[in-house]
């Protein structure tokens, strides 16, 4: 598996993130693991549309989740701050994504939000990552 973070890999779908951040839904799954909040949608709560799989047919990394990242401004008011987090997130999900994909059956759409008061390193981060992306895959 390539370790890349192709532009099919993002969630960008409003209608997707509505669903996946709308209050008490059934198909949302939740959990916490310092210093993430984790939501995420199993692939058959979410149906594709028929032009989505055309899509899909046409991209490699179709089979992969697509994910989201969100650092709250409340918490980090200037954005470098926020995007230095969202960059160690995406890279430690690019590097440990394997960890979802060895399963046979893993989410289709995930949320990460980063709950933590202060920034934290990377290898801290990595490490939740890892232990996120094992929990998700059982």
């Amino acid at each position: 598996m390539p370790l890349t973070f192709n532009k099919s890999e993002r969630l960008c779908s409003k209608k997707i993130l509505g669903e996946l951040f709308k209050k008490g839904s059934a198909s949302v799954q939740t959990f916490y693991l310092f210093p993430f909040r984790v939501l995420y949608m199993d692939a058959v709560a979410h149906a594709p549309q028929p032009a989505e799989i055309s899509e899909a047919i046409n991209t490699p990394a179709a089979s992969l989740p697509a994910i989201v990242i969100t650092v709250p401004k409340r918490m980090f008011k200037r954005a470098v701050d926020r995007n230095l987090i969202r960059r160690r997130v995406r890279e430690a999900y690019r590097l440990n994504k394997s960890l979802l994909t060895r399963q046979e059956s893993f989410p289709s759409n995930i949320a990460f939000l980063y709950t933590a008061k202060q920034i934290i390193s990377f290898e801290e981060i990595e490490k939740g990552m890892k232990l996120a992306l094992k929990k998700m895959a059982h």
